[in-house]
């Protein structure tokens, strides 16, 4: 088919400037998706962004792939070359363009989005429900997907809920129905432009994995994984993205300078709570104070920010490890915080089944005992 009209937001920037070009993910409106990262970046470009078919001032449309808007995107931007920048949907369509436009696209950051993203299935079911039952059907359970933090709001949080309930089904649905068919993983070693790919460090649809397989796929691509933000980092955390686009576009102003100490000390919070972390800090001595900056900057720091393993997947280890040498009092204290990483009482349940495995039984028995106890405290 033809590729779909968008409508087009100018962000502002010198004209002359060089062209940044900004999408949205689904069910979003590019202004309020992007309008905070973008009044950062305004300085050194001009910066514009397109609406998906359906939603903000784009015209309806149906039958299209995500092949299909990235045309339209490459079509209506009259620049020979820009920089682009895309947030799930906006990052598929990112994608397409690396590859259908390759000629055009300077670098690439593709935010919480993947060579394929979920399973087929399921985006076929949502975009009959949105047909039958119209878009109030998303309401409820979008936010759980976007944000870390799905009780925080925002102005550009209600904008974006108005925009989804507001936006046109047919063509929701229909986006749903490209993402289905959307699967670019054969092909991410012909993409040669610099990829940053961005993850969400709490985000369930794109997880960091997804974000990894591209970063590695590409031929230069790398990986950055922004805390406190699940699907949609632009509105959770905006200064740290402006930030990494501005570095990706190798502007003058570097990122923000990490402090190992300051990071580990809100991770260990995050995870741990701030009453175990409080009571540690008031027990603090002369003797143990510089055994508790080690914990706290290297432990907590260093180790559990890497981008590479989610702190899940840190529980899950962590768990094992102490299962494993008998830390019991250690042990109490990381089933509370596999808790708050997202693990179920089933799954650490699971974990400790497995280490009877290769940990011994005593131990498994031991580990059960004192997870029975901590997981009935709450």
């Amino acid at each position: 088919m033809t590729a779909p009209t968008l409508a087009w937001t100018d962000f502002g920037g010198d004209a002359d400037a060089p062209l940044l070009v900004l999408g949205p993910s689904l069910g979003t409106d590019v202004r309020a998706l992007w309008a905070e990262v973008a009044a950062a970046l305004t300085d050194t470009r001009h910066v514009i962004g397109w609406d998906l078919p359906g939603h903000g001032n784009s015209p309806p449309a149906t039958g299209f792939s995500m092949a299909d808007l990235a045309d339209a995107v490459a079509d209506q931007v009259e620049d020979a070359t820009f920089d682009y920048a895309g947030d799930s949907t906006g990052g598929a369509v990112g994608l397409r363009l690396l590859l259908d436009h390759s000629g055009r696209i300077s670098t690439a950051t593709l935010v919480a989005t993947g060579a394929t993203i979920g399973e087929p299935a399921n985006w076929l079911a949502r975009a009959k429900s949105v047909r039958t039952d119209g878009m109030a059907v998303m309401r409820e359970a979008s936010p759980r997907v976007w944000y870390a933090d799905p009780s925080l709001s925002s102005p550009a949080r209600s904008a974006l809920l108005d925009t989804l309930v507001s936006a046109d089904a047919d063509s929701y649905a229909s986006v749903c129905e490209a993402l289905a068919d959307h699967d670019v993983r054969d092909r991410l070693a012909e993409i040669s432009g610099p990829v940053l790919a961005v993850a969400g460090v709490a985000d369930q649809a794109t997880p960091v994995g997804s974000l990894r397989h591209l970063a590695q796929g590409v031929q230069h691509g790398r990986i950055e994984v922004v805390d406190a933000a699940a699907h949609l980092p632009p509105v959770e955390q905006p200064p740290t993205m402006a930030a990494l686009i501005r570095a990706h576009l190798e502007l003058d102003v570097p990122p923000p300078r990490r402090d190992p100490h300051a990071d580990g000390m809100r991770v260990r919070r995050e995870v741990l709570g701030d009453g175990h972390v409080d009571r540690a800090a008031a027990g603090v001595t002369g003797l143990t104070a510089d055994f508790q900056e080690f914990i706290t900057r290297y432990a907590w720091g260093e180790i559990w920010t890497r981008p590479g393993l989610d702190r899940r997947s840190r529980s899950m280890i962590t768990l094992t490890a102490l299962i494993a040498l008998g830390h019991h009092d250690e042990l109490a204290m990381h089933v509370r915080a596999a808790r708050t990483n997202g693990l179920s009482d089933e799954e650490i349940g699971e974990v400790i089944l497995h280490s009877a495995i290769y940990c011994g039984v005593p131990a498994a028995n031991a580990a059960f005992r004192i997870a029975q106890q901590v997981l009935a405290e709450d």
